[in-house]
């Protein structure tokens, strides 16, 4: 049985499933599903002058009250709010910004309430705006588990699976299982976000990101799929010139390769019994790339101070040594991120748990587990 479209292109029911619903001034059209969430139709709707909406590309009117009407308005106000701008909402949906501020204005004068707070540079949920948007997840995550129940196991992950994380943890860590996760997967396209800033998921439309270190975001979900480390490194032949600490105040003199974060040098914490020890050390070498630490501490330039797996490959091979092992503070976890609220996508959900069963095998990666 084919599926019924009203007029913004949502289907009445899921196709083969529940009974044949009256057709309400609507076309037929390509499913509006996409890997477990609504994706906007062409036949988007624009706010009239009046209380009802009309179509932009489909024949016919709806009634102001119709069921059908309200799902597409709804999932317009969520990309709003997700994005805190009508202009990115607009971006994401492929529609005017004109059409997404009549849109939004339409359902304020419906509910009677108004939902956003507007300022010249964000716009905000109101208390009856947040309520409407808990209300609003609800009824998209029971059309997402609905299909999820129907589909399961008869449709494979596909489509453009956007992931944010760090140059080298990628490149040592997920670029060399990556062949194996397509040969699984064929029909998933990975783009590949790199940076060692933390990404706007919302704003940039990342599916997932890979964090190491504790998380500091309330907005977002964290997975917890390995954990690290931190090490103090440095070439045997540094440690031949400048001695090897025994304490970790012995390297506030000694030559470091430090790493920058937002522009300000990261301290070196280290753990003695109860106590913490926190300094920064005297660098000679900064950058805020770890790839670049990795190749100052093997020429010798100064010692490398950081996560464990950055350096366990020239440590196995004894390119550089390990000290101050026993004042290593607690592990911190690595984590697959995803915004709060939204429903995963399934290519996301086997991406997080392929990368977590490969980590689980990697020693440097599973510490604290």
């Amino acid at each position: 049985m084919a599926p019924r479209y009203g007029q913004e292109g949502i289907p009445l029911y899921p196709p083969t499933v529940g009974p044949r619903a009256p057709r309400m001034g609507g076309a037929r059209g390509t499913m509006a599903f996409d890997n477990g969430h609504i994706r906007q139709h062409p036949c988007l709707l624009q706010a009239t002058g009046k209380t009802g909406v009309e179509g932009t590309g489909c024949n016919g009117r709806l009634a102001q009250r119709g069921r059908v009407d309200k799902l597409g308005v709804m999932q317009l106000f969520i990309r709003v709010a997700d994005t805190g701008s009508f202009s990115r909402a607009a971006s994401a949906s492929a529609v005017a910004q004109s059409t997404v501020s009549k849109q939004i204005a339409a359902l304020e004068s419906r509910l009677g309430a108004q939902l956003f707070r507007r300022t010249t540079r964000r716009i905000s949920l109101t208390e009856a705006g947040q309520d409407y948007y808990d209300s609003a997840m609800r009824v998209i995550e029971n059309i997402d588990e609905a299909e999820a129940r129907i589909g399961r196991g008869q449709v494979a992950p596909s489509g453009l699976l956007r992931v944010a994380l760090s140059p080298a943890f990628g490149r040592f860590y997920v670029m060399p299982f990556l062949p194996e996760f397509l040969e699984q997967y064929p029909d998933v396209t990975v783009d590949f976000e790199i940076s060692d800033r933390h990404a706007d998921l919302v704003g940039d439309g990342i599916d997932l990101a890979i964090r190491i270190g504790p998380l500091m975001d309330s907005s977002l979900v964290a997975r917890r799929i390995g954990g690290a480390r931190y090490a103090t490194v440095a070439t045997p032949g540094y440690l031949e010139r400048h001695g090897e600490p025994v304490h970790p105040k012995d390297v506030e003199s000694m030559p470091c390769v430090v790493f920058m974060f937002h522009g300000a040098p990261r301290s070196w914490r280290f753990v003695d019994g109860s106590d913490a020890v926190t300094f920064e050390p005297r660098s000679v070498v900064r950058s805020n790339d770890a790839d670049y630490l990795r190749s100052a501490v093997l020429n010798g330039i100064g010692m490398g101070h950081n996560p464990g797996w950055l350096y366990a490959a020239d440590i196995r091979a004894g390119r550089l040594r390990q000290v101050l092992d026993e004042y290593s503070p607690p592990p911190f976890p690595i984590s697959a991120l995803t915004p709060m609220g939204r429903r995963q996508p399934r290519k996301a959900q086997v991406f997080t748990e392929f990368l977590h069963e490969k980590f689980r095998t990697i020693p440097e990666l599973s510490h604290g587990r």
